[in-house]
């Protein structure tokens, strides 16, 4: 097992020994699940018979970390989980958008800045600032704008703490409880910085709030609507957990669609058909970004079908592990209370059985009505699917039409020159990309 491969390896193994097999590694044997149709029957047993391994959320009070929605358990992520989804609420998210405009706008003027010098792109890189933009400004209505400065130091500390958090999740020997090596307390520290970092904006929007109360009933930002909801009588939720989903939020929405997006920008580069397909649909529905509004969006139906594709083949959430409540059984396997459960989420994406031509970047399929997407879950499934997935396929859309409209992509390659190898960290994501461009007449 290798841990920048380790989904691959799952997948490999349920090609060779099925839908249903047990692996067994120090102090742990696992029920490993590659079947779509079990897959959801798990997820959607959540929360009352799965949940996240408990060593994800020992390792995050380990690192001193907040609760948030993504690792509560229970009544307590009843009342977060309503929080969050009404801060994540299309009409929220919709309130929001000439802001996520803007940092589009921004990206695009950076990116002209590297045409005309005629640098190349830090892919990865460049799309990790436009992320944490947007999701900084509608996390806590703050503009951090590290896409023209390239720096922040909240962003930049996030960027030391998500490789921890999923190296010591899956780590066989947990040696930090023991010696601390130096990058653990480099880690201490950019955790202590985080927290107070976040602290400070809770208090700032709770300083806004008591001076305009008006804001109760119409919250400007994510922060300020969790906050208005966790002061109702009754909500169960304390302003530590509120600060635990900002955090969380900002974790969790980084990587996550800043991945998505390189593996889409790649995919389409490399099936020149497919993204002149894309291009036209943009320029004939969404041709100007200063222009654009919410319902130009949400008619790129080809692009959207380019981005479902895209994480078909390329989910964030390669896999999930969940952790068994009590005795149960999955499928035909009996299996005792606190077994981990390895779901395989890719496995049926990449399966003949399921997609035709599988292994094959084909947009053209979402638009078969026969098509069963089951088999594809990057947001997850039931009650606890992904609750920023429209935010999410806002950001990815929004991106992919002002780099078609402004710009031609004359490459997007590796540094060995050929296809980008899978790495898993915090998330799936590619090995480092480089992009050049031509600014289109």
């Amino acid at each position: 097992m290798h841990r920048t491969r380790l989904h691959q390896d799952m997948e490999n193994w349920s090609r060779a020994y099925g839908p249903l097999f047990r692996v067994v590694v120090p102090g742990t044997t696992m029920l490993v699940v590659a079947d779509p149709e079990l897959i959801k029957q798990v997820l959607c047993a959540r929360p009352a018979t799965f949940r996240r391994p408990a060593v994800t959320a020992q390792v995050a009070a380990e690192m001193g970390g907040l609760p948030g929605v993504f690792d509560a358990e229970g009544a307590s992520w009843r009342n977060q989980r309503q929080m969050v989804m009404q801060a994540f609420a299309p009409h929220a998210v919709k309130a929001y958008f000439p802001a996520l405009v803007q940092v589009a706008q921004r990206l695009q003027r950076r990116w002209e800045a590297a045409t005309a010098a005629a640098r190349s792109i830090a892919l990865g890189a460049d799309l990790r600032l436009y992320t944490v933009d947007i999701v900084a400004g509608l996390a806590f209505g703050t503009d951090v704008n590290t896409v023209e400065t390239g720096d922040n130091a909240i962003q930049r500390n996030l960027d030391e703490i998500l490789p921890v958090v999923a190296r010591r999740s899956m780590a066989a020997i947990p040696y930090w409880r023991y010696v601390k090596l130096p990058r653990d307390r480099r880690l201490e520290r950019s955790v202590a910085f985080t927290r107070d970092a976040v602290d400070e904006l809770v208090a700032q929007a709770r300083e806004r709030m008591r001076a305009d109360p008006a804001r109760a009933a119409r919250p400007g930002n994510m922060l300020e609507a969790m906050l208005a909801a966790a002061a109702r009588e009754g909500s169960g939720v304390t302003e530590r957990e509120v600060a635990g989903n900002v955090l969380t939020m900002l974790l969790a929405g980084e990587d996550t669609t800043s991945n998505s997006l390189a593996w889409l920008i790649y995919l389409l580069y490399s099936h020149p058909a497919t993204l002149a397909r894309a291009r036209a649909e943009v320029l004939a529905v969404a041709p100007a970004l200063d222009a654009l509004d919410i319902e130009q969006v949400d008619r790129l139906d080809y692009l959207d079908a380019c981005a479902h594709e895209a994480l078909r083949l390329k989910p964030p959430a390669a896999f999930i592990p969940l952790q068994a409540l009590t005795d149960t059984v999955v499928g035909d396997v009996q299996i005792a209370q606190d077994t981990i459960v390895w779901c395989v989420m890719r496995a049926g994406s990449l399966d003949d059985a399921w997609f035709t031509n599988a292994a094959q970047f084909d947009p053209q399929r979402w638009f078969d009505d026969a098509l069963d997407k089951k088999a594809s879950m990057p947001f997850g499934a039931g009650a606890r699917t992904c609750p920023a997935r429209y935010l999410a396929m806002l950001e990815i859309k929004v991106a992919l039409a002002m780099l078609l409209a402004r710009f031609d992509i004359v490459s997007v390659a590796t540094q060995h020159g050929g296809a980008p190898r899978e790495k898993m960290g915090f998330v799936m994501e590619p090995e480092a990309l480089q992009m050049r461009l031509r600014v289109r007449a």
